[in-house]
């Protein structure tokens, strides 16, 4: 008689993968809601961005606005969003390794 417990095995690891999918894309659909805000020059600059990493919003104070030095005002801008777009990312690293238990699989998002 042969022994089939590692074809129950696979079904089980197969149903796993599954319910893994299956969250993840509840998880991608949650994270297009949630969001992560960062500011820069002491909050003179806003930027928003959701777990998708796509930028949402900016904001910019009336007193950011130098039109002798808008060289400033791009930097300011640059640094908020690139913060708000790493928190983003943080985020869904966050929110994948519990799925993942902390595997690291490359490429899911």
């Amino acid at each position: 008689m042969k022994n089939f417990g590692g074809m129950g095995n696979m079904s089980k690891l197969m149903k796993q993968v599954q319910k893994v999918q299956e969250d993840m894309a509840k998880l991608q659909e949650e994270l297009k809601e949630r969001t992560v805000e960062a500011t820069a020059g002491g909050g003179v600059v806003k930027a928003v961005a959701n777990g998708r990493k796509e930028l949402l919003e900016i904001k910019i104070q009336p007193e950011a606005v130098d039109p002798d030095d808008v060289e400033m005002l791009e930097d300011l801008i640059l640094a908020a969003v690139n913060e708000a777009l790493q928190k983003a990312e943080e985020m869904v690293t966050k929110e994948m390794s519990k799925l993942t238990g902390g595997l690291g699989i490359p490429g899911l998002f």
